[in-house]
């Protein structure tokens, strides 16, 4: 529980009493369910018995490892800053009043790359999921509304600073009430548990076996980052007396 005294600030509180340990909270549990989870999903990777078509040189195989390993790189460097941010105030110590600025140029490539490789992925691959992709097209096509809801309830009604973890940054971040309108009105967690869908919308949509891995595999890592990281975080954020 984090105890604010007079004229302490919510983050300089948390970062007044807490360890080296509480940088470390979760973080073995992730980087272990992480490694089986990337193990797992690249042993469900397939590579057609004939030629494979290219795309940049790459296979749909080759792509999808990518896809897989960028997402381990993307999420892992969340962890690390959203920690030494969080406990250590050290992106500030470093850039100072342009922190959040530079952490959104290291953050925002690595998320737009997600679905970019997933849909090079689905329209190079040679291994379909059905032979016949009709009903999957379909319920892709119908996963994009409830996807682009979501995108468009983070930019308008949540914020990018917020999606970026500004509350690690600014105590009036941080002190900004729960959003309440579009999709966070019907979920909490509308950027990972609506917004991801539409990862799987693109596997489906090209009828994509590899396609639909990445998906899964970025999808259930998100969760782990939720957990893991996340979670932990807000407990030291948001519950104090």
């Amino acid at each position: 529980m984090i105890v604010l005294k007079w004229g302490m600030s919510r983050l300089t509180a948390i970062r007044a009493r807490s360890k080296w340990s509480d940088i470390l909270e979760g973080q073995p549990q992730h980087l272990g369910i992480a490694l089986l989870l990337a193990v797992g999903a690249c042993a469900m990777l397939r590579q057609p018995d004939w030629t494979d078509a290219t795309f940049l040189t790459l296979t749909a195989y080759s792509w999808a490892q990518w896809g897989i390993w960028l997402a381990l790189v993307h999420q892992i460097l969340v962890a690390v800053v959203f920690r030494l941010q969080l406990h250590r105030n050290l992106m500030t110590r470093i850039f100072g009043g342009k922190d959040i600025k530079v952490w959104a140029v290291m953050f925002l490539p690595l998320l737009a790359v997600r679905p970019l490789i997933v849909l090079t992925v689905g329209i190079t691959d040679e291994i379909p999921i059905l032979n016949n992709g009709m009903p999957l097209q379909i319920l892709g096509w119908l996963l994009v509304i409830p996807a682009l809801w979501a995108l468009y309830s983070t930019f308008v009604y949540f914020t990018i600073p917020r999606a970026l973890g500004g509350d690690h940054f600014r105590d009036e971040i941080a002190d900004l009430p729960l959003v309440n309108k579009g999709a966070f009105k019907y979920t909490s967690n509308a950027m990972y548990g609506v917004a991801f869908l539409g990862l799987w919308a693109i596997a489906l949509i090209t009828n994509s076996w590899n396609a639909m891995i990445v998906a899964l595999f970025q999808h259930a890592y998100i969760w782990v980052h939720m957990y893991c990281t996340e979670q932990p975080d807000m407990r030291w954020i948001y519950q104090k007396t």
